[in-house]
């Protein structure tokens, strides 16, 4: 089935469906996992230094002709200036930050799009029950599951476990293997700050997967690799390290893990262009960012040496001092909208400079059997 629109469709009715309607949701129940879990309850549980190296190309998604008729849910949308950004979880409000960074920041407000991991996790859910990947939908898709409104209550305050977060991701990879198609496939693996990517600010040109779970470290995620195993991936961005650090592993630990992490992405994508991200700079005490400098020289030569891209986005986030830029963050960490916009620009610089290598790569090749066609002939 390569049309995307079905792909989770498919995925959860177990047959072959053929250019349906829109899905539509059935009437909204006190708690959503106990939608998912009445067809899905095993699932689930109870309750839930080169910048660029490698190569791939940039193409339009290839939609199926069964919706070429009609308007496909899953093609671009139009890119939404992006104003507000998270504000702080307790958790995140805990973390020591240098002194007066709270009288600075000034965390946004979000009202039209998930402001928690609980409501994120929600509205990814019922995009998924519906048929549909949230990387395709609207910011404010299927609030009413997700909001904190009256009728509602109840469903914000259950937070999903780590173990829920893998299941969900689990299953929305497993169901863009099963609708990808001709598709491009663009994966994000990483923590929070991979996890909160704006789905509208994601570049274009392709499908995107996000593997990004808050709080995980480049063992834990290590760990879930094989949750996108089944998928075709043409690019894998990763970004770790930084929770490792905060919860005091060694810079070898965080290499070795990294480097763990890129080999077995290599086996098992050996078709993929497989990128690794310099870790961020902070506004935390307890990290110096010499330490982070450091440990992202070494990250450029793992990379180097297993083959694999370097994209250093560190330098974007730097102000003078080496700390994270205050315009940049929320909390002296996560990332600010427009911390999200500098981003997005260095995955759109890196997406041309794979795309590019990978057409050249193309031209030489056939270049190379042209010259065996002409040399078949010979006598």
């Amino acid at each position: 089935m390569g049309d995307p629109y079905l792909l989770a469709v498919s995925l959860l009715s177990g047959g072959q469906i053929s250019a349906p309607p829109p899905p539509v949701l059935p009437p909204q129940p006190d708690n959503l996992l106990a939608l998912w879990h009445s067809s899905e309850s095993s699932d689930f549980g109870p309750l839930v230094a080169q910048k660029i190296v490698p190569t791939i190309e940039i193409t339009s998604p290839e939609f199926s002709q069964q919706l070429s008729s009609q308007t496909n849910p899953f093609q671009e949308t139009d890119t939404l200036t992006i104003t507000t950004a998270l504000a702080p979880t307790a958790a995140q409000a805990a973390i020591e930050l240098k002194p007066s960074l709270q009288a600075k920041l000034k965390p946004d407000t979000a009202t039209t799009k998930p402001a928690s991991g609980s409501q994120l996790f929600y509205q990814r859910l019922a995009a998924l029950k519906a048929g549909k990947i949230y990387t395709r939908l609207p910011v404010d898709s299927f609030q009413s599951y997700w909001a904190n409104q009256a009728g509602t209550k109840a469903l914000a305050l259950q937070k999903p476990s780590y173990e829920q977060w893998k299941r969900l991701l689990a299953k929305e990879a497993r169901a863009v293997s099963q609708g990808q198609g001709s598709n491009r496939l663009s994966v994000l693996v990483g923590d929070s700050l991979s996890l909160w990517f704006p789905q509208e600010r994601l570049p274009g040109g392709s499908l995107w997967l996000n593997q990004g779970i808050s709080g995980d470290n480049s063992r834990g995620i290590l760990k879930r690799l094989s949750a996108f195993s089944q998928t075709r991936p043409d690019v894998i961005y990763v970004l770790a390290g930084i929770n490792d650090l905060r919860q005091g592993a060694t810079d070898e630990t965080i290499l070795d893990n990294l480097r763990q992490i890129v080999r077995r992405l290599r086996q098992e994508h050996p078709r993929s262009s497989v990128i690794v991200q310099s870790i961020l700079p902070t506004r935390i005490n307890t990290i110096p960012n010499r330490r982070i400098r450091n440990l992202n020289q070494q990250l450029a030569i793992l990379a180097q040496q297993q083959g694999a891209g370097y994209l250093d986005i560190h330098s974007r986030f730097s102000d003078v001092e080496g700390n994270l830029r205050l315009d940049l963050t929320t909390d002296g960490l996560h990332l600010s909208g427009r911390g999200y916009e500098v981003w997005q620009s260095a995955l759109q610089q890196a997406e041309s400079v794979i795309a590019l290598n990978r057409n050249n790569v193309r031209a030489d090749n056939s270049v190379k059997r042209s010259r065996l066609s002409d040399l078949s002939g010979l006598n």
